[in-house]
């Protein structure tokens, strides 16, 4: 237990660090923030006259959307500060401290769950600006946003690994970023999954991201009905699967990026 307690004390030290540079390189935030409310304006007010969803307006049924994919793309911050850091040799520094090991990921990926936070915070503000609203009162509320940023977290550990095997910040912004594009629009975070092709919507279906979005949408109150919502386990126990993703990813993606990290800092 003093061991754990240890690596949750250094790895807040090590948050606080990264909060800083936040703070010191306000760039990093406000590119972050701009970008999702540019989806929500696109996809409110430019597409979403052409995507009619069946028992729900599509304003509330996009929300869900975005902040999934919000927080999945904010991930791709934790494989480049990781990548900096290394490329910098400030891990050659933290190694020569007496402090945990983990300290290191648990810090990155603490400070930018931080980070979704906010963003989030100004998403829901520009989302109510839309037409956006929340119909299961706050423990729904709450509730939803516990998956979202459950799922954040868990994402930020799979790009961990990715930005401690990349060899440069530039290849850890390409592949910390480049394939959650399929991710995300290979599910029902803009479209029901039922007009996509036959083939590709079971896989849509058990997409990670579609069962975090189909879960929000059940806790906020913002689902469709009939084809709509979809069949199957994946969209009748959307909240239970999302909380077992999430859970699956941190359990295997963070011993992988601890191991990673040991070889790493040790070459």
């Amino acid at each position: 237990m003093s061991q754990v307690a240890g690596a949750l004390h250094d790895g807040w030290i090590v948050t606080k660090r990264n909060l800083i540079k936040i703070k010191r390189v306000p760039d990093l935030l406000i590119f972050s923030t701009i970008q999702p409310i540019m989806f929500v304006l696109l996809f409110a007010y430019v597409f979403g006259g052409a995507i009619k969803v069946p028992g729900v307006n599509y304003k509330e049924y996009l929300m869900a959307g975005i902040f999934t994919q919000t927080v999945a793309f904010g991930s791709s911050l934790t494989a480049i500060g990781l990548a900096d850091d290394l490329t910098k040799g400030i891990v050659d520094r933290f190694r020569s401290l007496p402090m945990s090991r983990a300290a290191v990921l648990i810090g990155r990926t603490t400070s930018d769950l931080l980070n979704n936070l906010l963003v989030v915070v100004v998403m829901g503000l520009c989302g109510l600006l839309v037409g956006w609203r929340i119909h299961t009162g706050i423990l729904g509320a709450l509730a939803g946003f516990g998956v979202l940023f459950l799922f954040g977290y868990a994402m930020s550990w799979i790009a961990a690994v990715i930005g401690l095997a990349a060899r440069s910040v530039e290849v850890a912004q390409s592949a910390g970023f480049i394939w959650l594009f399929p991710m995300t629009f290979l599910s029902n975070a803009f479209i029901p999954t039922d007009t996509l092709p036959s083939w590709l919507q079971p896989v849509a279906d058990w997409n990670p991201i579609s069962s975090i979005v189909l879960g929000l949408r059940d806790l906020w109150g913002n689902a469709p009905e009939g084809l709509a919502r979809g069949s199957g386990f994946p969209a009748q126990h959307p909240v239970l699967l999302a909380a077992l993703w999430s859970v699956a990813i941190v359990a295997v993606f963070m011993p992988l990026a601890i191991a990673k990290y040991r070889r790493v800092s040790t070459r």
